[in-house]
């Protein structure tokens, strides 16, 4: 092994450890890292440029500023006031509606803008209910990690793939992920209901107090709500078709963000820019060049031989291997570190014998987008929600969770399994 692997291998574990001690905030400890990358002449400036993939990035700014403009209008708060009453402000079904929204938020937006829209409508419901908002607050961690998962925009890892695989579209993911995704979602809302059936009640009284609320008052700017969503429903169309039209997802991402800037006017520029994760977009750059010093020295087409000879190249024992080490290890540490690991990791076991990739690709989606739940930090939005819920006196704790979410995750992925087995292998 050269000086120049061993080095890139320290560096990338001494950044892998810092980011799970959370010491120092993971994105100066991932550009630091990366820097060093280039700094120790591990990678040259030019090369690490060359492995930031700009699609990620670019989609993820897009969405961020279509979302913050279309928050504003406060559509989402209008959605979860007209859906509880539609239930009769009945708790059980509002946990499941809720659960429901922020699934299928977190398939067309991101699972952080979704649960920052959903936890504060959450706040506001059980207030009403004078209940403990802790199963909501739960609910919606667990189904914005398992709704994300059946569309390329709805987590980070599916957006690596996506941008990585050019063979796998927008609408591969959803004929090949959503089917599962809706089998998990109805078992872990099953499992919901049992687990927290005796604090979901309270008196008629109270019910009647959600039925009172005016959905409509919500609504502060209509002309906006308008060009936002019709805004939105353009760009979420231009991802169903962009691989027939053949312009990447970062773009339509960026072009729906600029024409609803244009619409609305320049007054709303500087704000939708200071709304994009700016800390969640470098944390991307640095890991993106960290890992090009691991591909750059041949260390992961060497893990990536190790693999195939541990499973024999056998494609069913390579996919559940990738399935259930993505869980294990997205359960414990940042998914987007590990998945940016793994793309040239499996890239490179199609040059070392395994033809069909796809069902290491959907294996590497399902486990790292589901994986999120084993523990409180497994994904960004149940770091998000448990932030929110401290600010309101509520402690959502690492075991208090891990004793609901875990079991979710290993019944969530062992489910997955079935389903690639039955499926493709």
């Amino acid at each position: 092994m050269s000086n120049e692997a061993l080095y890139a291998i320290v560096i990338f574990f001494l950044t892998y450890a810092l980011i799970i001690s959370e010491k120092i905030h993971r994105t100066i400890i991932a550009m630091i890292g990366g820097g060093l990358m280039v700094l120790l002449g591990i990678v040259d400036q030019e090369t690490a440029i060359h492995h930031i993939d700009f699609n990620t990035i670019g989609l993820l700014i897009g969405m961020m500023i279509i979302v913050s403009i279309t928050a504003e209008t406060g559509v989402f708060k209008y959605v979860a006031i007209w859906s509880a009453k539609k239930v009769k402000g009945r708790p059980l079904s509002i946990l499941i509606v809720l659960s429901i929204i922020t699934a299928v938020g977190s398939a067309f937006l991101d699972n952080v803008t979704t649960v920052l829209l959903m936890v504060p409508i959450t706040f506001s419901i059980t207030r009403q209910l004078g209940m403990n908002p802790m199963p909501f607050l739960i609910s919606e961690i667990l189904m914005s990690n398992i709704g994300g998962t059946a569309t390329m925009i709805g987590d980070p890892p599916n957006i690596m793939i996506g941008s990585a695989v050019e063979s796998i579209t927008f609408m591969d993911f959803i004929t090949n992920l959503a089917p599962i995704v809706m089998v998990i979602m109805i078992v872990t809302m099953i499992l919901l209901a049992f687990f927290y059936r005796k604090a979901l009640h309270v008196s008629d009284q109270i019910r009647e107090r959600i039925m009172q609320l005016n959905e409509k008052d919500e609504i502060t700017d209509k002309t906006l709500m308008i060009k936002s969503l019709t805004v939105m429903g353009l760009t979420i169309v231009g991802f169903f078709i962009h691989q027939i039209i053949g312009v990447e997802s970062a773009t339509i991402a960026l072009m729906g963000a600029f024409l609803l800037l244009i619409l609305v006017g320049e007054s709303y520029l500087e704000n939708a820019l200071t709304k994009v994760e700016w800390t969640t977009i470098f944390f991307f750059v640095g890991l993106f060049v960290l890992v090009s010093g691991l591909v750059e020295t041949g260390v992961i087409a060497k893990v990536a031989t190790y693999a195939i000879d541990l499973t024999g190249g056998n494609e069913t024992l390579t996919s559940f291997l990738i399935l259930w080490l993505s869980a294990i290890a997205s359960a414990f540490v940042d998914n987007i570190p590990f998945v940016a690991t793994m793309i040239p990791l499996i890239e490179q076991m199609g040059s070392l014998g395994i033809h069909d990739l796809n069902p290491l690709w959907w294996s590497l989606s399902l486990g790292a987008c589901l994986g999120g739940n084993g523990t409180l930090i497994g994904a960004s939005a149940n770091l998000i929600v448990a932030g929110m819920a401290g600010k309101e006196g509520y402690k959502i704790s690492f075991i208090k969770f891990s004793l609901i979410g875990l079991p979710i995750m290993l019944i969530s992925v062992a489910i997955s399994m079935l389903y690639i087995y039955v499926r493709y292998l």
